[in-house]
Formats: C-alpha cells, sequence, structure tokens
C-alpha cells in the first residue's frame, strides 16, 4: 500500500475513494498496534492489494485487459506477417498518394483492424498447412485458428505504416520549381536516408525509454484500450450479461454490438458529410443572420469562436485531434475546455481591443498576413536561392497573425515549460525509477524494480525474452548515420549539427511528453518550439530550419508512437522481440513504398503543387509547410518573438506554464482534502488553450457532455455495462467513420459529384463564407510599423 500510494497519490486516473482510503489506513497508527478493531478497513487494504497486483488498478483497464496469458498462442507466424506487410503496403501508398490532395484522405490503421479478421480467417479455412522446421520450430502457413496475438501483431505493423514521412514534406520544398527549386533532393538515396534517419531514430528512442512510459502501470495510453478492445470484441467468445439503464439487462455480444454500431454509423456519416453537410457544420446561431459581424465572431463555425450549445452533429468533428471522449479520460476532457473557455476571453479581448493590429484581420485564421491585411507573399523578402533579403523585407512588410494565432503561441510556450514543471514536480518518482530500471537492465540478472512487479502484465510478460537495450541503441546509430550521410553527402549548405542539436530537443522532452500522453490521451506536440528554436539556431536558413524540426519534433512523435504500439503489444502478450521485429520492418517497408510514390507524383502528374494539378493534388499540406519554413528558417522568429519584436510580449506564456503547475502543486499540498484538486491538470488546461487558429470552441465542447455520460454516469452506476461495450462503441464509430469515408471520395467527391440544395449551402454564408474584420482600412493605408522603422 505504500508502493501504491506512493505511485497514484497524484494520479487523475486512480480512484479518489481509494487513494483516500489507502492514506487513512497508512496514518492511522492504532491500525498497526491494535489491528483487531480494524479488522474491516484491513480486509478492505488486502482486497485491493490483491486486485491491484492480479490485475490493473485501472476500471477501463480491466474491462478490456486480460489478466491471463496462454504462451502457446502464436502470433508471429507467416500468416501474420504476409497480411500485415500487404496492409503496411497498402496503407502507406494509399496515404502517400492522396496527402497532397485537397481534401486528403488518410486510411487509418482501424481500417485494417478491422479488414484483418476476415483476411486472416479466410486464411485459416483456405491454406493448408505446409511448413518447414527452422531451429526446432515449426513454420506453416495454416498453424491452427486465427488468433488474437497475430491479429494484433498485424494491427501494429499497419500503425507504423500508415503515417507517411514527414521529411517528405521537405523533398517537395525542395524540388519543386515554385518552391527552393534544388533539383539534388530527386536523388532517391537522399530521400530514402533523411525518410529512415527520422523514423528510426524514433524508434530507437522508444525503445530506450519504455521503461519510463510503457512498464509502469500508471501509464495506462488510452489510445490503446480502444484497439484492444475491437480485438477482444472479435476473438473473446464469453458473453456475460450487464445491467443496464431502466432496469434492463443487456446480453448482446461484443462482436454483434460493433456490428450493429458500425453500422448506424456507416449509415449517419453519408448525411453531414455529404447529403447534409450543415449537421456537420452546425452553425444555427449564425444562420439566424449571416451578415451580424459579433454574432457570428462569437458562435461561427467556420471563421467564428464557436460559442454554441449545438454545434454539430458529426461525430467525427468530436475526432479532430484523436480525442474521442469515448476514449480520452473525462478529466482530461474536461481540463481541455477549462483551457479553450480561459483562453477564448484572451483571444476576445486582443481582437476587439485591436491589440497587434488583429482586428484588421480575421480573428480565427491560421494564416500569416502583411500590414496591408492581405495573404504574406513570402517571395517579396527573399532572394532566388529562398534566403532572406534585408532589404526587401524592410521595403514590404513584416509578417502579423490573427488573434487567435497570436494565443496559440502564447500558449504553446506555456504549454513546453508547463510539461516540463509537471513532470519534475508530480512525476520525478517515477522518472528516477525509470532510470533505475533502464541501468539495472544492462547488468545481468536483475529484475524490474520492484514497484513494477506490482502490475500483473508485467509479471507476465517476463514469460518472454526481451528485446535488450543495445539493439535499439544500435538502431539509434544507425539512423543517425542516415541522418549524417543525407546531410553531408549531398549541397544541403546545414551543418550536421542540426542532427544532435534537434535530439538534444527530443531527448529533453520525451519522457515528459510521453507520460503526459500516456496519462491523458493529450499529446504535446514540439513543432512550435522547434520551429522557434531551429530558427533562431540557423536564422536565415529555411532548409536547416526544417532539419532541425525533424530531428527535434518528429523523431519524439514517432518514438511516442512507437511507445503507443509497445503498450499495445505489452497488452496483448506479444513477445518483445516479435515485436521489435514487427516494427522495424513494417517501418521499413512503410518508408520505401512512400518514396515510391512520392517520386511518381514528383516526375509523372503535370501540374502537382499547383492549382491547375490534376486530381486536385494541390498541396495544401506543402504549402502551408514550405510558408513556415520561410516565416521561421528565412525570415526567423528573432524578428517577430525577439528583443523590439511585433510579438515579444507573448513569451509571457514560458512563466506562466511554470506558474500554473506550481500553484495547483501547492494548493494541493496545501489543502489534502479538496479531493477536486487531483482532477485538475494544468498541462491539459494550457493545452487548451492551442485549439484555435482554425479550429475552435465547436469542435472540444460536444464531447464534455458525452465524456460525463460515459465516464462519471456510466462507468459510476453501470460498470459492468461500460466495461463491455463503451470501448467498442468507440472503435465501432471510428470504422464506420473510416469505411465510409472511403466510400464517399472515391464514389462522389473523387469524380466531383456535386449535390447542392440549401442544407449543403445554408453553412457558407456571410461571414461563414468570406472571413470577416472588425475594421478596414481605407484606400492606400495600411496598419503597423511604418516603412523603414521595422528590421
Amino acid at each position: 500500500m505504500i508502493r501504491i500510494h506512493r505511485i497514484h497519490e497524484t494520479d487523475p486516473n486512480f480512484p479518489t475513494t481509494i487513494i483516500q482510503k489507502i492514506k487513512a489506513f497508512l496514518e492511522n497508527e492504532s491500525v498497526f498496534s491494535e489491528p483487531h478493531r480494524h479488522h474491516h478497513l484491513i480486509q478492505q487494504m488486502k482486497l485491493e492489494a490483491a486486485l491491484v497486483t492480479n490485475n490493473s488498478p485501472y476500471a477501463e483497464v480491466r474491462a478490456v485487459v486480460s489478466n491471463k496469458d496462454d504462451v502457446t498462442v502464436p502470433s508471429s507466424t507467416i500468416r501474420s506477417w504476409a497480411i500485415g506487410l500487404a496492409f503496411s503496403v497498402i496503407l502507406a501508398f494509399v496515404n502517400q498518394l492522396f496527402d497532397i490532395r485537397q481534401p486528403a484522405i488518410r486510411v487509418m490503421a482501424n481500417v485494417a483492424q478491422l479488414l484483418a479478421y476476415p483476411v486472416g480467417k479466410a486464411a485459416e479455412n483456405w491454406l493448408p498447412d505446409w511448413g518447414f522446421t527452422l531451429f526446432g520450430i515449426r513454420h506453416s502457413l495454416n498453424p491452427g485458428p486465427f488468433s488474437k496475438k497475430e491479429h494484433m501483431l498485424i494491427t501494429i505493423m499497419a500503425n507504423v505504416a500508415y503515417n507517411t514521412p514527414y521529411t517528405n514534406y521537405i523533398i517537395w520544398v525542395q524540388y519543386m520549381p515554385q518552391y527552393f527549386n534544388q533539383p539534388y533532393a530527386s536523388h532517391v538515396a537522399y530521400q530514402i536516408l533523411i525518410a529512415l534517419a527520422t523514423n528510426f531514430i524514433g524508434f530507437g528512442i522508444a525503445g530506450i525509454i519504455r521503461r519510463f512510459i510503457v512498464y509502469p502501470t500508471y501509464c495506462v495510453w488510452p489510445a490503446t484500450l480502444v484497439t484492444i478492445a475491437l480485438n477482444a470484441a472479435f476473438h473473446t467468445g464469453v458473453n456475460p450479461a450487464v445491467d443496464g439503464p431502466f432496469n434492463r439487462t443487456w446480453r448482446i455480444s461484443r462482436i454483434r454490438f460493433f456490428y450493429l454500431m458500425f453500422g448506424a454509423m456507416f449509415v449517419w456519416f453519408w448525411f453531414p458529410n455529404y447529403i447534409w453537410k450543415g449537421l456537420s457544420r452546425f452553425s444555427w446561431m449564425s444562420w439566424i443572420d449571416p451578415d451580424n459581424l459579433n454574432l457570428n465572431i462569437i458562435t461561427g463555425f467556420n471563421n467564428g469562436l464557436g460559442l454554441n450549445p449545438f454545434p454539430t452533429w458529426d461525430w467525427n468533428v468530436l475526432l479532430w485531434d484523436s480525442a474521442d471522449p469515448l476514449m480520452v479520460p473525462f478529466f482530461s476532457t474536461l481540463n481541455r475546455f477549462l483551457g479553450v473557455f480561459a483562453s477564448f476571453w484572451v483571444v476576445l479581448g486582443f481582437w476587439y481591443g485591436n491589440i497587434y493590429n488583429t482586428s484588421y484581420l480575421p480573428i480565427n485564421t491560421n494564416r500569416v498576413y502583411d500590414h496591408f491585411g492581405q495573404l504574406y507573399n513570402i517571395s517579396k523578402a527573399v532572394d532566388d536561392r529562398g534566403h532572406f533579403n534585408q532589404v526587401e523585407y524592410q521595403e514590404y512588410s513584416p509578417p502579423f497573425l490573427g488573434a487567435g494565432n497570436i494565443v496559440i503561441y502564447m500558449f504553446f510556450f506555456g504549454v513546453y515549460t508547463s510539461t516540463l514543471t509537471y513532470a519534475v514536480l508530480y512525476h520525478r518518482h517515477e522518472i528516477a525509477m525509470g532510470f533505475k530500471a533502464l541501468l539495472n537492465s544492462f547488468r545481468r540478472k536483475t529484475h524490474i524494480v520492484e514497484e513494477h512487479t506490482l502490475d500483473v502484465h508485467n509479471r507476465l510478460m517476463k514469460a518472454y525474452d526481451e528485446a535488450p537495450e543495445w539493439w535499439y541503441f544500435i538502431c539509434l546509430l544507425v539512423a543517425i548515420g542516415f541522418g549524417l550521410a543525407a546531410i553531408l553527402g549531398w549541397e544541403t549548405h546545414t551543418t550536421p549539427g542540426v542532427i544532435f542539436y534537434g535530439l538534444l530537443l527530443c531527448c529533453f522532452f520525451v519522457i515528459p511528453v510521453g507520460i503526459i500522453k500516456a496519462m491523458t490521451g493529450i499529446e504535446v506536440t514540439l513543432n512550435v518550439l522547434a520551429e522557434f528554436i531551429g530558427g533562431s539556431f540557423v536564422e536565415g536558413n529555411a532548409l536547416a530550419m526544417n532539419y532541425f524540426k525533424s530531428f527535434g519534433y518528429v523523431t519524439c512523435a514517432h518514438a511516442i508512437g512507437f511507445c503507443n504500439d509497445l503498450k499495445l503489444a505489452h497488452y496483448a502478450k506479444i513477445p518483445p522481440r516479435q515485436t521489435f521485429f514487427a516494427q522495424m520492418v513494417a517501418t521499413f517497408v512503410s518508408s520505401c513504398v512512400c518514396i515510391g510514390v512520392l517520386n511518381f507524383q514528383l516526375r509523372q502528374i503535370e501540374g502537382v503543387c499547383t492549382p491547375d494539378a490534376r486530381y486536385m493534388l494541390t498541396c495544401p499540406g506543402v504549402n502551408t509547410f514550405f510558408t513556415a519554413s520561410v516565416l521561421w528558417g528565412t525570415v526567423g522568429p528573432t524578428r517577430v518573438f525577439g528583443h523590439n519584436g511585433h510579438y515579444t510580449e507573448t513569451l509571457i506564456g514560458f512563466p506562466l506554464g511554470v506558474v500554473i503547475v506550481v500553484v495547483f502543486y501547492l494548493l494541493s499540498k496545501k489543502f489534502p482534502k479538496w479531493t477536486w484538486l487531483r482532477q485538475i491538470h494544468p498541462v491539459a488546461i494550457m493545452y487548451g488553450g492551442i485549439v484555435w487558429a482554425p479550429y475552435n470552441m465547436s469542435y472540444v465542447w460536444p464531447s464534455v457532455p458525452i465524456a460525463y455520460l460515459s465516464w462519471i454516469y456510466l462507468k459510476s452506476r453501470y460498470l459492468g455495462l461500460w466495461s463491455k461495450y463503451n470501448f467498442v462503441l468507440s472503435a465501432a464509430w471510428s470504422c464506420g467513420i473510416a469505411i465510409a469515408g472511403i466510400l464517399i471520395f472515391f464514389c462522389l467527391q473523387y469524380p466531383e459529384v456535386e449535390f447542392n440544395w440549401w442544407g449543403n449551402t445554408r453553412a457558407e454564408v456571410g461571414c461563414e463564407d468570406e472571413p470577416c474584420t472588425a475594421r478596414v482600412l481605407p484606400p492606400g493605408e495600411y496598419f503597423g510599423p511604418r516603412l523603414g522603422e521595422f528590421q
């Protein structure tokens, strides 16, 4: 109980009532001096100890993850590798091909998980039992029933394969003539090297930090539970009856419930996304008076701040940042909304007060503007090589941001310092425990730190050989070598130091970011900090800043993604060495496929990345990446946020992030009986402030009542019902959206079959169609500092 209390004292996922009982038990001296007087309390503690050591302390984990394992069930079979690699190739091909389309289409790993089951069962029924024996182990085309471990290994391979290499954006802006026009970027060897470098650096880091953010019990990883639930629905034959509302007993099986909910969402998704798009952006308040400036600014879905009690009937809107209210704990959803609500008034104050000249610009835009209120023409501030031109810049304009975008940067700065502060104050014991476990892993005949042995899943995984740390270290070193070869082997005009400085940034943040992701489902991304630091470090060199961002931000994001899959394997009891090779091979295959498709796009598609491109391959993401490259790499953050910069005051976000964490930490120590303080997560609150531009409150608020209904009402009153169906429902609706979205795209959007009527056009009228501004410039005038007064 002492160890449990030390680990879970500040854990918002751990039940508050249980932690209070544990504290009362430990602080009651008479329990130990006169145990016969506290027989009931001692029995409660014994039961709690048995629950924590023989299962998970979290109801959401117990609901879908088994506390038993059968080591004879196969996972790495010829069948699972063939299906897994096939889906890796398909997902990589489709996502890379349509990544540059407007609108883009993404096939997620849950589609592969859904389709892998019938494929696996077909292989089980049709393939012959032909095989061979290698090192005493028989490998067969059909080793028997398609197992849940095989299914999960396929899902893990699809999970690492569906993401396209971030470095492909670098290739686009280097090679295309309308960007930097550097022909050497077409070399396949160069493309492969930088892609494999960022991918496998993340893989190596994930393996090294798995003892910090994968093995500990408190690292729940909410996103993995939906995947596990879908897997269990397909492979679990047990169907206990559970009590539900209105005195009803639910006997429907998980798999049947999945199919019913999948079908319902598949049918419904056609309405808000094709038949009646107004249901998706249900800005009914702005429809009352489309030209009313104040009404649209406050309530507008497209170009306003989205203050609307019923803003959408589209479940996909709630999934815009993977914050599924059925998946993410209620405290996380609520804290994020509190941050959105607080920052709402800041955005409003900036715009109506014309602070930083924001009244001349749309309130919630993520674009960059000049002092005429027009989109910033970056070509007027750079020379032919894409390098900063001081003279032309002074004759043109400094860059200006809208109110929502300014607030985003301020809260981004706060998120980074709050993340580090939170990790130090709330999780220093767990981080120290992880370092001890990492050091012990290099010694022979050592065991996981005793706190980890409390977890039944760690004990079950001891039956399998661990993937040694040195495997991951070698992978990390080789990947760094790939990065050095790419930068030094071609005329990148970039110091290889960007790799090591970027990795330093990643290593500094990856454990705190991973802990927060594992506990709350919220991932703090380092893109803004990488642009800020990288742009200052290599000011005037956009390409060098892009490399820094790739090795600083992207490697961290990849490491977190790989850790998510390692937790999946941990829950599913897949041998670590098999997981290692599955992730490595799938990543390599996916990277090669994406590079092949990229070269096809570069060479074979006429007018690609231009407004006249065929198949609408206009590259909106590449355009945004290029703008960010030049703005933060060429112009540099010093001119925007540095001394005497236009937005210097927004740097107050850095100390603000520290203050908010320290204040809540001190309050929890001063008032330990205020149990609601355990549900306050300052990083999640700060994270809510980065929702804006172009998103708004309409994307966040609907999740709050849904999460309350699921995580508070149903979970507390009908735990059996919630445990059986909650995560299955989340998986069913996500899969329904994915399959329906693919069909709508290829059958209707791709051939440009329009369905024009009032329900599809009403949401795009007035200020919801063209963003409105509070002030309009007189002809020939401009706002901001006068020409010659800025540098």
